[in-house]
Formats: C-alpha cells, sequence, structure tokens
C-alpha cells in the first residue's frame, strides 16, 4: 500500500480521535465555566485572524518551489530564509499594531488589546510552525504534523480549562500553560524536520537572486497571504460576531455544532494535505487528463465518506442532544447542523478545485475569489443578524451560501481552463442511498431509551449504504478492508 494511502488513513484516525477529544470536552466539561471557555475560543480565533499577516504566504511558497529549488538542493534554504522571513513580518505588524492604538485610542478597549500579551506571541509561535508544517508535506508526512496541529490545541484547550476551574490556579497560570504548549509543538516540529532530513539552516539570499527567483516567490506568496487572510475571516469570523452580537452562550452552542458536523470533513484534511504536492506535479508536467482521473476518485472518495457520516448524524443527533448537558439548546438549533452539513457536503464533492488554481499559474484568481468570500460571508453575517429573527440559523445561512458560491466558481475555472471537473455518476447514487436512508431511519419507530434509538438508527443507515454500495459499486471497499491495507497502516 503506498504512503499516500497510509499516512491519509493514519491521518484520519488521529483526526477522528482528535474530535472526540475537542467534541467531548466541548459537551462534558467546558460549559462549566462559559466564561473562561469564551477567552480561549476568542484567543485562538484571533490569534488565526492575524497569523495570515505574519507567515504572508510563505508556507504554501514551501510547497509551490520545493519541486524546483530540491533540484538544486536549496529547499532548505528556502525553508530557513522564510522562518526569519516570519520574524521580520512578526515585528513589523508588533510596531504597526502599537501605533495604530497611539492613533486610534479605541484600540485599547477592545478584548484583543486587553489579551494582546498572550495574542501576539502566540502569532509568532503559530507562524514559525505553519512553516514547518507545510514544508514536513512535501516529504509526504502528515501524521505527525496533525497531531501538532489538530490534537495539541485541543490538549492545551483541555488542560487550560482543567488548571483553572477543577483545580482552581489563577487564570494567568492556565494561560501561560495553553501558550506554553504551542511552544512545545514548535520544539516537535523543528525535532521531526531534522529527522526526516538534517536541517542545515542556510540564509544565503544569492541563490533567489539569480534570475530574480524572490519576486516569483513574493508574488506567490503575496497572493497566497491575500488568499489566507480572506480564508481566516471566512471560517474564523462566525464566532467573532456570535459573540459580539447574539452572546457567548449562542456562540458555545455554534460551536459544539459546528464541531459535531465537522466530523464529517475530517478525511479531506488528509487528503488534500497529502495530494498537493501530486497535483502540483501533474500541474508542472501539464499532465491534465491524470489530474481530471485523480480529481474524480478524491472527491467521490470524500463526497461517500462524508455522506455516510453526514446521514448517521442526522438520524442520529435529535437522540445525542437528550444525553447531553444544554442538549435542549442543541436541539432547538438543528437547522443549523442540516444547513452547515448540505454545504459541507457539496464542498466535498468538489474535491480539491482549490489547491488544482492556488497551485497553478492562475493561483491570483484564486486569492482574488477568497478575498471575495470574506467580504461575502461578513455582509450576509451582518445581514442575517440585523435583518431578521434567524439567529444562529442565519449565521449558518451566510456560512452555507458563501461556501456554495465559492466552489461553484471555482468548478467553473477549473473545467475552463484544464477542463478538470469532480463529479462522477457514482455521486449520484450515493446521494440517492442517504436520501433514502435518512428518510426511512426517521421513519422508523422509537425506543422508549434514547440511548438505543441513538445506535440503532444510524446503524440502519450503515447497512442500507454497505448493501447499496455492494450492487451499485460506488466506492471500492475491499481495497480498504484487507490485511495487507491494516498491517501497512501501522507500518512506520
Amino acid at each position: 500500500m503506498s504512503v499516500i494511502a497510509r499516512q491519509g488513513f493514519k491521518y484520519s484516525i488521529i483526526g477522528y480521535l482528535g474530535f472526540l477529544l475537542g467534541t467531548l470536552s466541548a459537551i462534558f466539561i467546558f460549559p462549566y465555566n462559559m466564561e473562561f471557555y469564551g477567552k480561549l475560543r476568542y484567543i485562538m480565533p484571533m490569534a488565526e485572524i492575524i497569523l495570515p499577516i505574519v507567515v504572508f504566504g510563505l508556507s504554501y511558497s514551501n510547497v509551490k518551489f520545493f519541486f524546483s529549488t530540491k533540484n538544486d538542493n536549496k529547499h532548505q534554504n528556502l525553508l530557513s530564509l522564510s522562518l526569519i522571513a516570519v520574524c521580520i513580518n512578526f515585528l513589523i505588524f508588533i510596531a504597526g499594531f502599537f501605533i495604530a492604538a497611539y492613533f486610534f485610542p479605541e484600540l485599547k478597549v477592545t478584548q484583543l488589546w486587553k489579551m494582546k500579551m498572550m495574542i501576539l506571541p502566540l502569532v509568532l509561535v503559530l507562524g514559525l510552525s505553519t512553516v514547518f508544517n507545510k514544508y514536513i508535506s512535501n516529504f509526504k508526512r502528515i501524521v505527525v504534523p496533525n497531531i501538532l496541529d489538530n490534537v495539541l490545541p485541543k490538549i492545551a484547550n483541555l488542560g487550560a480549562f482543567f488548571l483553572f476551574f477543577f483545580l482552581a490556579f489563577p487564570e494567568k497560570i492556565a494561560l501561560f500553560f495553553f501558550f506554553g504548549m504551542f511552544v512545545l509543538g514548535l520544539i516537535a516540529y523543528y525535532i521531526y524536520t531534522n529527522k526526516l532530513e538534517k536541517f542545515t539552516p542556510n540564509f544565503s539570499t544569492s541563490y533567489f537572486k539569480k534570475d530574480k527567483l524572490y519576486k516569483q516567490i513574493f508574488n506567490y506568496s503575496f497572493y497566497g497571504f491575500l488568499g489566507n487572510i480572506g480564508t481566516y475571516i471566512a471560517l474564523r469570523i462566525d464566532n467573532v460576531m456570535i459573540g459580539d452580537y447574539l452572546g457567548f452562550q449562542e456562540n458555545g452552542v455554534y460551536s459544539t455544532l459546528l464541531a459535531i458536523i465537522s466530523l464529517i470533513s475530517i478525511p479531506s484534511m488528509g487528503l488534500y494535505a497529502i495530494s498537493a504536492p501530486l497535483i502540483n506535479k501533474h500541474l508542472e508536467l501539464k499532465e491534465y487528463e491524470e489530474l481530471d482521473v485523480f480529481h474524480k476518485k478524491t472527491s467521490l472518495t470524500l463526497f461517500f465518506l462524508g455522506l455516510v457520516l453526514f446521514s448517521c448524524i442526522c438520524v442520529g443527533f435529535p437522540f445525542l442532544t437528550s444525553l447531553m448537558k444544554n442538549g435542549e439548546l442543541l436541539k432547538q438549533a438543528e437547522p443549523v447542523i442540516w444547513i452547515l452539513g448540505i454545504s459541507m457536503l457539496f464542498d466535498l464533492a468538489t474535491g480539491f478545485n482549490g489547491y488544482v488554481i492556488s497551485l497553478s499559474k492562475f493561483y491570483k484568481f484564486s486569492t482574488f475569489v477568497m478575498v471575495i468570500l470574506a467580504v461575502v460571508t461578513i455582509a450576509l453575517n451582518l445581514y442575517f443578524i440585523k435583518n431578521t429573527n434567524l439567529g444562529l440559523m442565519g449565521i449558518a445561512l451566510a456560512t452555507g451560501i458563501s461556501l456554495t458560491l465559492y466552489n461553484i466558481i471555482k468548478i467553473i475555472f477549473n473545467y475552463v481552463k484544464f477542463k478538470v471537473q469532480p463529479f462522477t455518476i457514482e455521486m449520484i447514487y450515493a446521494s440517492i442511498i442517504g436520501s433514502l436512508g435518512i428518510t426511512v431511519a426517521v421513519m422508523l419507530p422509537d425506543f422508549k431509551s434514547n440511548l438505543i434509538n441513538l445506535f440503532y438508527k444510524p446503524a440502519f443507515v450503515l447497512i442500507l449504504f454497505l448493501v447499496g454500495n455492494h450492487f451499485l459499486k460506488i466506492f471500492p471497499l475491499e481495497k480498504y478492508l484487507n490485511k495487507e491495507f491494516i498491517k501497512s497502516i501501522f507500518k512506520f
């Protein structure tokens, strides 16, 4: 079995473990003190919104230009200069931040200013870690970075909360532990990079001055920065706006629902990360037919797995809420699950269309569209909050509409430029099975025990998918349910 399959499968397992840790914590632990949990939920998203300014797209340049720089044995040179550039960008941002506070005193009354001693250093640590993360993906190794990127933040949240609430440590000590976990993560990134290939820092700029390669890197990084900041705003602005306009309780409800439905997209993160170098190679060699085949296979895989999980979540969610603290609040917001879930499914069905654009010579278009997405998302959020009484459902609609429009634009662009598109007839077959499974499962009689209902209805959906897949041959399960593949998973 290929390294891609092994790494992707391990990545997904770790993703699910991280999901369980984060979701179970959000359901059973964090509600004990929503105010402190709200602070933790503010620190990380705010740091992530600032992060693209400091990284400036250099993490993506370490993937885009890895193929060419490695041929000249200058890939570590690129990594070294990227790390230095992140530090310089951070210092420039700090100077600009304090200058802005001097001329605009209203900045000093914001939560960002009050928590700057925690948020700003965290930005630098995350920036350096992000560069290492993307660099490591070139070696088709994504499992360890996934632990550091996906599991470590959840441990930081959980550990800080335990110190503050259950062990009665001062808030500053708990927040220091939170920050310290990310510092440990950065150290782990360096050690793992050095393990994959002896890292010898090289800060010479002569290679990049030749043929003005630095201009290509700067241009690509700049547009990557615009796209990245658009991405973070589009994905993180929900929690910020809910907290500002609807309250922390609603923000907790929305975050919990988002954590539950995000289960369907966990496999995509591993596959996208490991596929980026292969997509880049196909584009460099103009192997568009091979890229189209690869695109369709991965899109079908992601959509099929996502649809199975989405169907199980939909039929089991009402019974899950009855077993949860604050379950009634979650059940009242059930439409959020459907709206976000359907938009995420469409996103999975479109596959890595964003990677095709961002790794091609048309990367500027991807950046332009992402910035538009951020603006549209903010505008829609404001509209639904201020002009309707939809509450959290309005926030979900804003996200779903903007995400769907974004994917439609990318599909059309890729087909026009590369004759590449993700859809297959098998997706229609899978959709029919999923719709039938949800409909029948909802109509099945309910037992008095919600715990039994929670298991038996999703189990029915799973059986229906297995039977339907057996006859329609939608997804090749037999390739992944054999001894060879299982053994390969545990090879290190």
